[in-house]
């Protein structure tokens, strides 16, 4: 069996039988087939799916796959292969029409969650304390939800319990022992308590080697002492979640850093060119036909004063300049809904949830009829599809403080934030938090995309039917980033196509 394809289902929860396995293997491409199968399969339930030969049959019968004796490798490429080559230009192929979809179909944009005029605080101490009880009672309620934790026992209660303990707690505090089990201090509203994960229950002390501070887990175990021994660390988690249906694209973008010298506005240039059906070959320009929505995750502009001596990389040194810049080429894009959230380089408040860019900056932006302006993070829903859009300032802190987590796979961080299901637990680190009456960061509703960008590189994974997207940059490689060994992945734009994810470059 070609362990590949075995694998590649074994981490979408899918077990497979003799008969699909063969029906698989008979494919033109057996690799990309698995895929699309994984990605239109829709699983909801929790557990493993069992895929057998009438589904794999089914399948084939609605998309109509060529097998390998339909049509050799040699005759064609495969979309994909297609998509991820840079567009010829513009003279090489004859643009096609605007879809008439597009043109006459009303967007249906909705927003669902946006925090700019709901974000208070004062800085006093009570406003801090409502801060993390809103996060504590928010993420108390899911993990109720879960069978072992329906009835959670108060921390100030567990000096009178003899046998298991089930309590739901906020992380105080996380260190190794001398003999290197972990100590996990939680707190509820009672009291406080100390989790020991021993180190010879590997899986358990691999998921505590994730635990975070200011994060809210259920614990089950048992009573030794004044200690609680885990045996079960418990997230909030995500479910599994059916596959939203498409019958359009969405493009996502972030981080164009407008006003750096370090901007690619030729590569923007293409990437308009193309939005407007302008650019590239027959297959490119009929995704673009298809675009609905453009998502723009933040750092529109590069700012002024984010860093020492920022003035030197700068093209355009004014604030309201560089939004001018934005407007002009935002407003070439035609027939498309742009949703933009602001970013860490972008102008108002640094501490997160950041309320939608102020008009006073980025008045010429603001006159674009096509454009939307949300919070960062905010959950907006794009003909039925729901996209949570977050910049990403919080991977910071995981790429720097959780083993095995890092700037390059930001899918797994997005994945942990899933399921904690918080988008900046960590409070006090890099990552600047507002102490509102209400946390705003708790992700209370799941989305069908997950879409952040900030840390300049894309990534993409498909997580329990969840899109999560990091789209990547306009912006080449500065300073900064040399001196950390960063390399980003510049002008390579994700396109959900109809639900398939597709990458175009433009440089």
């Amino acid at each position: 069996m070609d362990e590949t394809i075995i694998n590649k289902f074994a981490d979408a929860d899918v077990l497979i039988d003799d008969v699909a396995y063969q029906k698989i293997n008979e494919q033109q491409d057996s690799i990309k087939f698995t895929e699309s199968l994984i990605n239109h399969l829709g699983i909801h339930q929790e557990g493993m799916l069992i895929l057998t030969g009438e589904m794999v049959d089914n399948y084939l019968e609605n998309n109509q796959h060529p097998l390998k004796s339909d049509i050799s490798s040699s005759q064609t490429e495969t979309s994909s292969s297609i998509i991820e080559k840079t567009p010829p230009k513009v003279d090489e192929y004859k643009p096609l029409a605007q879809n008439q979809l597009i043109k006459d179909s009303p967007f249906n944009f909705q927003v669902l969650k946006d925090a700019s005029r709901k974000s208070y605080t004062n800085g006093e101490i009570k406003d801090f304390s409502a801060y993390f009880s809103s996060r504590y009672h928010k993420l108390k309620e899911m993990l109720q939800r879960k069978k072992d934790l329906k009835s959670p026992q108060p921390i100030q209660e567990l000096e009178n319990v003899q046998d298991t303990v089930n309590l739901i707690g906020m992380v105080n505090n996380i260190r190794n022992t001398k003999n290197n089990h972990k100590l996990i201090e939680v707190e509820d509203e009672t009291g406080t308590a100390s989790v020991l994960i021993h180190n010879e229950n590997h899986s358990l002390f691999e998921d505590a080697e994730r635990v975070v501070k200011d994060e809210v887990l259920g614990v089950l175990g048992t009573r030794k002492g004044s200690l609680v021994l885990a045996s079960e660390l418990i997230n909030p988690g995500t479910p599994r979640i059916d596959e939203k249906p498409m019958d359009f694209s969405v493009v996502f973008l972030s981080d164009t850093h407008i006003g750096s010298s370090t901007f690619l506005e030729d590569a923007f240039a293409n990437f308009i060119k193309w939005m407007n059906g302008e650019y590239g070959d027959a297959e490119q320009q009929k995704i673009a036909n298809n675009v609905r929505y453009l998502v723009v995750a933040g750092d529109i502009v590069d700012g002024i004063g984010v860093y020492p001596h920022q003035d030197k990389e700068l093209t355009i040194k004014d604030i309201y300049k560089q939004y001018e810049e934005a407007a002009r080429l935002f407003g070439q894009i035609e027939d498309v809904q742009i949703i933009i959230t602001p970013g860490n380089h972008d102008a108002g408040r640094l501490a997160e949830p950041q309320p939608a860019i102020n008009e006073e900056y980025a008045a010429d932006l603001y006159k674009l009829k096509n454009v939307e302006f949300v919070s960062n993070p905010s959950l907006v829903s794009l003909d039925g599809l729901n996209v949570l859009i977050y910049h990403g300032r919080s991977f910071d802190d995981f790429a720097m403080t959780v083993k095995g987590m890092s700037h390059q796979q930001t899918d797994l961080i997005m994945k942990e934030l899933l399921e904690k299901r918080h988008l900046a637990p960590i409070y006090g680190e890099r990552t600047p938090l507002a102490s509102e009456v209400e946390d705003h960061m708790v992700i209370e509703e799941v989305p069908h995309v997950f879409h952040t960008g900030h840390v300049h590189i894309n990534s993409y994974k498909k997580y329990k039917g969840i899109h999560l997207i990091n789209s990547g940059t306009f912006q080449s490689q500065t300073e900064f980033q040399k001196i950390y060994n960063i390399v980003p992945t510049c002008a390579q734009v994700p396109i959900l196509n109809q639900g398939t994810m597709k990458i175009l470059k433009f440089t």
